[in-house]
């Protein structure tokens, strides 16, 4: 559902770019809402929540299918963790819908759905790796690279029951935000990929806000 902001970027207490192709690791307190804005247009955001307290506690696609009944995240959406406890709630979304079900692109992906070729091609799950090895201090491993949200991506469901990537539906300045229910880590990698023409193949970067 698009439900528009209150919020004014003068007010946010933090801003950030993230280019296409490297990661965002930050801590959200609980109350606090930050912003996903798609700079340029249909650029995907591959975004990991965990709890800030205990990491083994993370977002949990299945729950939050399972307990919203709807496969697509929009305003009003909680993101519930793999204890089944609201992590965070999608509070306006000028996008529309974004998807949980396509999961995250990897050099194993790139070289099976591409070509031989395209497997030493950057991917999201090398940014997260990348992210965890040099942020030690929040107890993140491998291991914690689980169920992600694509921002802005759209992974339309076919009538048999696949998944089809499409064209994007976002634009230029459109947003997601969220505000936590507990203290978050939120991890995104702003994606690289290269060989989805749904962003023209050319990835293109992201912006990150937070209000208390």
């Amino acid at each position: 559902m698009i439900k528009q902001s209150p919020l004014k970027a003068e007010d946010a207490i933090y801003r950030e770019t993230v280019d296409a192709g490297t990661y965002w690791l930050h801590t959200v307190k609980a109350g606090q809402t930050f912003r996903i804005v798609d700079l340029e247009g249909n650029q995907a955001a591959d975004t990991l929540f965990f709890s800030a307290e205990d990491p083994a506690e993370r977002y949990s696609a299945v729950d939050t299918i399972r307990e919203q009944g709807n496969v697509y995240l929009s305003t009003d959406t909680v993101l519930m963790s793999n204890h089944c406890r609201p992590m965070l709630t999608i509070t306006a979304d000028t996008c529309g819908r974004h998807d949980t079900l396509g999961g995250a692109c990897a050099t194993e992906s790139n070289q099976i759905r591409y070509a031989l070729e395209k497997k030493n091609m950057h991917a999201c799950r090398d940014s997260w790796l990348l992210a965890v090895t040099e942020n030690p201090e929040y107890g993140l491993s491998k291991r914690d690279i689980t169920h992600n949200i694509n921002f802005f991506m759209n992974v339309p469901i076919t009538t048999e029951g696949g998944l089809t990537f499409a064209d994007g539906i976002s634009a230029p300045g459109k947003y997601v935000e969220l505000t936590a229910q507990m203290d978050v880590l939120v991890l995104i990698s702003n994606c690289p990929q290269l060989n989805n023409p749904c962003n023209a193949y050319n990835p293109t970067p992201v912006e990150t806000l937070i209000w208390n």
